[in-house]
C-alpha cells in the first residue's frame, strides 16, 4: 500500500534538546496509525514536528512521495492538526476559530456533518473558548483539525476530555472519515481504540520505536487482550 507518510531516520529536538531519535515509520495511505508511549516518550514533537509545527533536525519525511523535512509549511499545509487546547484564544468563539483556520464554517458543516455532530460543535459555536470546559475546548480543536480539506489529518491524544458518548461518536466518525480515504495518526493511550480501529502504529520510548505494531498485532490485540495489554507495556517500559 503506498505510503501517506514515509518517515525515514527523523530526529527531533527541543531546543538543543534531542527528543526523537532516528525514527522510521511507514504510514499507508487511507488508513488509521497509532502512536503510543508513556508521558514523556516523544509523542507529541514527534506528531508536531510531522505535522510542521516543529522542525525536523534531520531524517526524510515524504508526504505522497514529496520529501518535506526542510519545508515545514509544506508539511503544516498538506496536514491537518489538531491544536493544544490551551492555546485556543479565551476571548475568540469557536465559530471565530473555525472561520481562522478554514473554510466558512457553512462549508465546514456541509463537508464534516457527521463529524461535528458526534462532537456536538453546533451547541458551541457561539461560545467563547474562555468560556469553555476542557472537554468542550477539546472538540473545538478536534473540529479545527479538518477546518479545511484535508487528505491528512493527526490528533494527539484527540479522546482526552470527552465523554463516553462523545468519545465513542467521534471514534465512529472518524473511521468513516478513514474509511473515505482520510489518513488518520493519532496518539493514544486507550488500548481499545488502538487494537479496535487502527491499521498500523508503533510504540515509543525514550524517542525511539520500541515496537512495531504491524495489523495481524493489532487484530490478534483484540483476541488475547491480557497477553497484547502484557507486551505493550513490556515495550513501553
Amino acid at each position: 500500500m503506498s505510503a501517506a507518510v514515509d518517515l525515514a531516520a527523523v530526529s527531533v529536538r527541543r531546543g538543543a534538546t534531542p527528543i526523537v531519535h532516528e525514527l522510521s515509520a511507514h504510514i499507508a495511505e487511507a488508513s488509521w496509525f497509532g502512536v503510543i508511549g508513556a508521558n514523556g516518550s516523544g509523542k507529541t514533537t514527534l506528531l508536531r514536528a510531522v505535522a510542521g509545527r516543529l522542525p525536523i533536525a534531520s531524517g526524510s519525511c515524504a508526504i505522497f512521495g514529496e520529501e518535506t523535512s526542510r519545508d515545514r509549511d509544506a508539511r503544516a499545509s498538506a496536514i491537518g492538526f489538531a491544536p493544544p487546547i490551551e492555546r485556543l484564544p479565551a476571548s475568540l468563539t469557536a465559530r471565530e476559530l473555525l472561520a481562522l483556520a478554514g473554510d466558512d464554517p457553512a462549508i465546514q458543516l456541509e463537508r464534516n456533518n457527521a463529524l461535528w455532530e458526534a462532537l456536538g460543535i453546533g451547541d458551541l459555536l457561539a461560545v467563547q473558548a474562555g468560556q469553555c470546559s476542557s472537554g468542550m475546548k477539546q472538540r473545538a480543536a478536534l473540529a479545527l483539525a479538518f477546518a479545511r480539506p484535508t487528505r491528512i489529518a493527526i490528533l494527539d491524544e484527540p479522546f482526552n476530555w470527552l465523554d463516553p458518548v462523545a468519545a465513542f461518536d467521534t471514534r465512529a466518525a472518524l473511521a468513516v472519515l478513514v474509511e473515505e480515504g482520510l489518513t488518520l495518526i493519532t496518539a493514544l493511550h486507550d488500548l481499545t481504540t488502538l487494537c479496535g480501529f487502527c491499521e498500523a502504529g508503533l510504540v515509543m520510548t525514550k524517542g525511539r520505536v520500541s515496537l512495531a505494531l504491524d495489523t495481524p498485532t493489532l487484530r490478534a490485540g483484540r483476541e488475547d487482550a491480557a497477553g497484547f495489554e502484557r507486551d505493550l507495556v513490556a515495550a513501553l517500559r
